[in-house]
């Protein structure tokens, strides 16, 4: 402020000085030897000083008011804008490592139950072996004493349709003892199980 008005006043001085000394025939406005014009500078010079009170005193404070009032509200604007910034980033940041924990608890759950279906599958796999194993061994066991029976039964059922055959065809009674060692040497030959002829007997 005390600059400028420094600066005014230096001004006004030089205008001055350079009007006393550019007095000339074709320019009468600058003869200062004329009282009108003399009393126009002086008047001139008190407006001009009025002019520059007025503006210095009421003017400039006010100008320089408004402009710290800016230069503040900018600056309040300025803070709260990288408030807001600094609290988005933290928002995102946070939002961030939410999503990444989220995601690591969902793979987890996911392991987790993967694990756990195959755990269970297997265990149904295996169940279900185990009951199959079992009714294979109850068939196999079965057919293993159904075969027994009709294998015990085989030499009989042979023995007896032997002497049904030799007696439709010679009307005879045939030899017991030479019909079962006939039947049981035909059953051995096919490796078949045979009693004893003397059970047969």
């Amino acid at each position: 402020m005390a600059t400028l008005r420094m600066r005014l006043a230096v001004a006004a001085f030089l205008m001055a000085e350079a009007c006393a000394s550019a007095q000339a025939d074709t320019m009468p406005q600058l003869q200062f030897s004329n009282p009108l014009l003399l009393s126009q500078v002086i008047w001139g010079a008190i407006i001009f000083a009025g002019f520059y009170w007025l503006v210095s005193r009421h003017g400039l404070p006010q100008v320089d008011a408004v402009l710290e009032k800016r230069a503040r509200t900018i600056g309040a604007e300025l803070d709260a804008a990288r408030q807001s910034k600094q609290a988005a980033d933290a928002a995102v940041a946070e939002l961030t490592e939410a999503r990444k924990k989220a995601y690591a608890q969902s793979q987890a759950a996911i392991a987790e139950a993967t694990t756990a279906a195959k755990e269970a599958a297997a265990q149904r796999a295996a169940e279900v072996n185990e009951r199959l194993d079992r009714q294979l061994a109850d068939s196999e066991a079965r057919i293993h004493a159904a075969r027994s029976t009709a294998m015990a039964s085989l030499q009989d059922l042979a023995t007896g349709t032997a002497e049904a055959v030799y007696a439709r065809i010679t009307g005879l009674g045939p030899d017991a003892s030479r019909l079962g060692h006939a039947v049981g040497d035909i059953l051995r030959e096919r490796s078949l199980p045979v009693r004893d002829t003397a059970d047969v007997a």
